[in-house]
């Protein structure tokens, strides 16, 4: 871990696996807050501004899926990483847990020594760019990866992190077909055993964001996605 800590930001109401993950997160290493209830963590995570959010999804008042759609809708907060952590563990639940721009999920009962390496996989993928070009185009697509920033003809589009990624990872291979498993190990978690089907998801959504671009990202019937290399035809 880096000289400065990274701050983890936890919403969980069971007090004893609050306490379990404190315990097991500041051994680790990290700098760790929390917060029992969802009414008022959006306000705690945006005085904050941590590194990453763990959020249990079975809160008192308001659920962790309410709290992480306004996450990503906030523009103040909505880059930073959000891992799910719940007992809820059927399909539909990942799935949109991750639909709503989760980075990652961990179900109860979960292997604290897995989280912790879960957690720094996340912060990995976040602070660690794989490319050297920080500024992208394709068509009429721009990206700008240091200052986080997606436009289409100049206009700035609002994407999650995740979509962001997804964004990047395409535009980095631009005119490569890329199957849903490769699209999930390079912008997921490396531990992100996951649906395919939230794939097709988020590239719904993001070509709903691209607007007139959309048709830049095409399917490649039975196999993944690619985005047109329009220098290339």
């Amino acid at each position: 871990m880096d000289a400065i800590k990274k701050r983890i930001f936890v919403i969980e109401d069971d007090e004893d696996i609050l306490e379990l993950l404190r315990i097991t997160l500041s051994s680790a290493g990290f700098e760790v807050r929390t917060s029992a209830t969802g009414s008022n963590a959006l306000a705690k995570v945006k005085a904050m501004q941590p590194d990453l959010v763990l959020l249990d999804l079975m809160l008192p008042g308001i659920s962790g899926f309410k709290i992480c759609e306004s996450l990503r809708s906030d523009p103040t907060v909505r880059e930073i990483p959000i891992i799910m952590l719940t007992a809820r563990s059927a399909e539909t639940d990942r799935v949109r847990g991750l639909e709503l721009g989760a980075d990652d999920y961990v179900s109860k009962p979960f292997s604290p020594r897995e989280l912790v390496l879960r957690i720094k996989a996340v912060l990995r993928r976040e602070n660690s760019p794989n490319a050297v070009d920080t500024l992208l185009n394709s068509g009429s697509i721009s990206l700008d990866v240091e200052r986080h920033r997606a436009s289409v003809d100049n206009r700035e589009l609002n994407l999650t992190a995740t979509e962001f990624k997804l964004l990047l990872e395409l535009m980095r291979k631009k005119g490569r077909v890329l199957d849903r498993q490769q699209l999930l190990s390079g912008v997921w978690t490396d531990f992100y055993d996951g649906y395919e089907r939230t794939v097709d998801t988020h590239i719904r959504r993001l070509r709903k964001k691209l607007g007139p671009a959309a048709s830049m990202i095409e399917t490649v019937r039975g196999i993944g996605y690619r985005l047109r290399d329009r220098s290339a035809s």
